[in-house]
């Protein structure tokens, strides 16, 4: 995500164009030189990266997992500046070369350990992880950029078994692909422009991802404005349940009612888990969805004390009905910030307001080739000229 940013900081007259091409390309042959292979103490394997890396020797740390999600955002960046990065200059030439490798070195069938689906990942103690990406989550953009891979292109099945257990459902009279979090509505869609396109499983709706993502914000409104569980705060322009961290694991009861709370967890809406935090990050990244009820919704959050003013804007998540007698509100706030939160947020704003990018990525070959290997069609995918459809092999 943070490699992302860098041309909206370019086009804003944050940085340089020049001074911001050293960044990247200094920024992408780290990367590349980070070891790889399966040693508990690499940086990655077969292309991937491990979840979490030392700061300082970028190497694994925790016995974290290879993860396949994590590596796709990571390639995600890599192909936005190597898209963005298109002059003739040696900076610029360079940057392109080296996302492209990084990249395309990826190897997405080993990945499947045999099945259809991606897995997880992979730790180098046990193996694979058996837990798979299928049904409706933010891994459409992990199965989107193996599928358009110039080296280790996933085969169309792949594809399908992700599809073959979406939960079409019918929530508040809305009728949408679930899922719970809505960050999983949202992270696909900070690179790929999904208004107009649509794939098989759309097609026969009558509905598209953007669309689909729009419900999602709605449905996440209309939870707290019910609000079932009588948790404090919730209501119309206060809402917004993902993957956050939360007062932390403990039963207390609150007028008259015994409530569990978590910590880090991926509370969503309307089926839960629900503990009463709420993250104003997530509402944020929701504005292209939704600007109508996001807007409002920020407003009434900059009436709270959530440190909107500061450096990192908003705190990540907070909990009204759990009493914390020091703090300045009273009640629980998240006391550190977040990069994959700050990261959706730049992006999606900036996506409102101008579509960038979402422009740079319809330029680019490898997300073109994925979208059109996994069926999509129709708006601005049919005016992308067809010999984008295969990427260069390496």
């Amino acid at each position: 995500m943070s490699l992302a940013t860098i041309p909206i900081v370019v086009e804003r007259d944050v940085l340089f164009r020049d001074f911001a091409a050293k960044i990247t390309r200094k920024r992408l042959r780290y990367l590349l030189e980070l070891p790889q292979g399966p040693e508990p103490d690499a940086s990655g394997y077969k292309g991937f990266f491990y979840h979490f890396l030392d700061i300082e020797s970028g190497r694994r740390v925790w016995q974290c997992e290879l993860s396949t999600i994590d590596s796709a955002f990571l390639f995600a960046g890599a192909l936005t500046v190597g898209t963005y990065f298109d002059r003739d200059t040696p900076d610029e030439v360079e940057i392109r070369n080296l996302a492209d490798e990084l990249y395309s070195r990826a190897d997405w069938n080993w990945a499947r350990n045999g099945g259809p689906a991606l897995t997880h990942g992979w730790r180098p103690e046990n193996g694979f992880i058996q837990h798979r990406y299928q049904g409706y989550d933010e891994g459409l953009l992990l199965y989107i950029l193996g599928l358009g891979s110039p080296t280790h292109p996933l085969p169309p099945e792949s594809y399908r078994a992700y599809c073959s257990t979406y939960q079409w459902k019918k929530i508040y009279d809305r009728e949408l692909l679930y899922s719970g979090p809505l960050f999983t509505h949202q992270l696909s869609h900070m690179w790929i422009d999904f208004r107009g396109i649509r794939d098989d499983f759309m097609r026969e709706r009558g509905s598209d991802y953007f669309e689909n993502s729009r419900q999602a914000t709605f449905v996440q409104q209309e939870y707290a404005i019910r609000n079932p569980m009588n948790f404090a705060g919730y209501g119309e322009h206060c809402w917004g349940f993902t993957a956050c961290d939360g007062p932390g694991w403990a039963r207390r009861v609150v007028n008259g009612v015994e409530r569990e709370f978590f910590d880090y967890t991926a509370r969503g809406a309307p089926f839960g888990p629900d503990d009463g935090t709420v993250a104003p990050w997530v509402v944020e990244a929701s504005l292209p969805f939704a600007p109508e009820i996001v807007i409002p919704t920020v407003r009434h959050f900059a009436r709270m004390d959530l440190g909107m003013t500061g450096k990192y804007g908003f705190r990540p998540s907070f909990n009204q009905s759990f009493v914390v007698p020091d703090s300045p509100t009273g009640w629980w706030v998240a006391p550190y910030h977040f990069g994959i939160d700050q990261g959706p947020v730049t992006l999606m704003i900036e996506n409102y307001r101008t579509g960038l990018l979402w422009n740079i990525m319809r330029r680019c070959p490898a997300v073109v080739a994925g979208l059109r290997r996994a069926g999509f069609s129709g708006g601005w995918l049919g005016s992308v000229a067809e010999n984008i459809l295969e990427p260069p092999t390496l």
